[in-house]
C-alpha cells in the first residue's frame, strides 16, 4: 500500500533543502565580492571599505552552508553518507576555503599582523574563486552523476559495515574534468561576481566604487549568462535518469528534465520568472544609474536555482545519478530518513518563517546606513 504521507514528507523536505541552495547561491555574492577587492578598491581605504561591508554578510553565507548540509544529513542521510563520505576531497577542498575565509576576516586588521593585510586579501580571492566553482560543481552532479557503489547488505559485514564506495581514487576531484560540471561551477562564480557588483553599488557610499562596479558588472554579467544558457540548454537536451516507481527501476529518459519542465508548469514558471529577473537587475543597473539591482538579481537566483534542484529531484527523478551502476542511483524515495524523523523535522521547519524573518531584520538593521570611508575611522570593530 502506498503511504501518501511519507511521499509527501519526502517531496516537502526535498523542497526545503532545495530552498536552502538556493538561498546559499545568492549569499555567494560575499565571495564573488572578495575576488574583486583590488579590482573596485584602488587605495587601501577602498578596500578596507570593501572588506567591511562583505565581512559583514560573510557569516550569512557559512551558515547557510552548515545548515544545507545539516539538512541534507537529517532527512536525506544516505545522500550525506554516499557524497560527503565518498566526494570528500571536493567537499573537504570547500571546508578549507570558508575556514581561511573566517579566518582572514578575523585577523586582516589586527594588530601586529605580521603577514601583512595582502595575504589574508589573497586568502579571501582564494575562497572566493575555489569555493563558487566547486560548489557549482558539486551541484551540477546533481544531474551528470558520479561514480559510487550502494550495497545495502554491507550491513551485515560486521568488519565493515560501509554502505556507500567510491568507485575512483579521485573522491569526488574528477567532477571538475567534466565540462558541463565546469560550466555551471563558471556560471555561479561569475554570478557571485556580478551580484557583488550589485551589492557594492546598492551598500557602499563612494562614487568612485560605485562607478568601477558598474562597469564591472557587464564584465561578469556575459561570461555568466554565457556558462549558464551553455548548461541550461546542455540540461534540457540530454538524456536524464528517470525512476520507474512501480519496479524501482532506474533507466535513461530522453529529454528527461525538459519532460520534468514541461510536467511541472509551477517550476517552469519559475525557471523563467527567475531568468527575466536576473536579466532585468543586470540591465536596468548596466544602463542607468539604478542602485538596487541587487533585489531583482538576488530573487531571480533564488528562484532559478529553486527550480534547478526541483527539476533534479521531482518527477520520479534520481538527483544523485549513479554512473557506476545506474541501478545505485539514488531518488528522494530510497535515501530519505524515516517517516517518523520527516515528521518531527516537520514540526520543527515550522519555526524556518520565524528565522528568515530575523535574518531579515538582522540584514535591514546593519545595511540601513551605507558604510562610507568616515564609517571605517569611527568604527570601533573594522575588518
Amino acid at each position: 500500500m502506498v503511504d501518501t504521507t511519507y511521499i509527501l514528507l519526502q517531496h516537502y523536505w526535498w523542497l526545503i533543502v532545495s530552498l536552502l541552495g538556493a538561498f546559499l547561491v545568492f549569499l555567494l555574492f560575499v565571495q564573488g565580492g572578495q575576488t574583486l577587492i583590488y579590482t573596485l578598491g584602488k587605495t587601501d581605504t577602498e578596500r578596507t571599505i570593501l572588506v567591511n561591508a562583505l565581512g559583514r554578510k560573510w557569516e550569512y553565507t557559512f551558515t547557510t552552508l552548515v545548515t544545507f548540509g545539516g539538512a541534507f544529513f537529517a532527512s536525506f542521510p544516505l545522500f550525506y553518507s554516499t557524497s560527503f563520505g565518498g566526494a570528500y576531497w571536493v567537499w573537504m577542498a570547500i571546508l578549507l576555503c570558508f575556514v581561511v575565509q573566517a579566518v582572514s576576516y578575523e585577523y586582516r586588521s589586527k594588530p601586529n599582523n605580521f603577514l601583512g593585510k595582502r595575504t589574508f586579501e589573497n586568502f579571501l580571492y582564494f575562497n572566493g574563486l575555489v569555493g563558487t566553482v566547486l560548489l557549482g560543481i558539486a551541484v551540477a552532479t546533481f544531474f551528470t552523476g558520479s561514480k559510487f557503489s550502494v550495497d545495502m547488505m554491507n550491513l551485515t559485514n560486521i568488519s565493515q559495515p560501509v554502505i556507500s564506495s567510491w568507485e575512483t581514487p579521485w573522491h569526488g576531484l574528477e567532477a571538475a574534468l567534466s565540462f558541463h560540471n565546469l560550466s555551471l561551477g563558471l556560471a555561479v562564480f561569475f554570478l557571485a561576481r556580478l551580484q557583488s557588483t550589485l551589492f557594492f553599488m546598492n551598500y557602499v557610499n563612494d562614487e568612485q566604487i560605485f562607478a568601477r562596479s558598474r562597469k564591472h558588472l557587464l564584465f561578469n554579467a556575459i561570461p555568466f549568462l554565457v556558462f549558464f544558457l551553455m548548461f541550461l540548454i546542455w540540461l534540457m537536451l540530454r538524456d536524464g535518469f528517470a525512476l520507474n516507481r512501480e519496479t524501482g527501476e532506474i533507466f535513461m529518459e530522453p529529454f528527461k528534465y525538459f519532460k520534468n519542465l514541461i510536467e511541472m508548469p509551477v517550476v517552469a514558471t519559475m525557471l523563467a520568472l527567475g531568468v527575466v529577473l536576473v536579466l532585468f537587475g543586470i540591465i536596468k543597473s548596466a544602463f542607468t544609474l539604478y542602485r538596487k539591482g541587487i533585489w531583482f538579481t538576488g530573487i531571480g537566483t533564488i528562484l532559478t536555482v529553486l527550480s534547478l534542484f526541483l527539476l533534479a529531484g521531482y518527477n520520479n527523478t534520481a538527483y544523485y545519478p549513479s554512473t557506476f551502476n545506474i541501478q545505485h542511483s539514488l531518488t528522494i524515495f530510497n535515501s530519505s530518513s524515516s517517516k517518523f524523523t520527516l515528521t518531527v523535522m516537520s514540526y520543527v521547519s515550522i519555526m524556518v518563517p520565524f528565522v528568515l524573518a530575523y535574518i531579515w531584520f538582522a540584514w535591514r538593521s546593519i545595511t540601513k546606513k551605507k558604510i562610507d570611508a568616515d564609517e571605517m575611522k569611527s568604527e570601533g570593530h573594522v575588518y
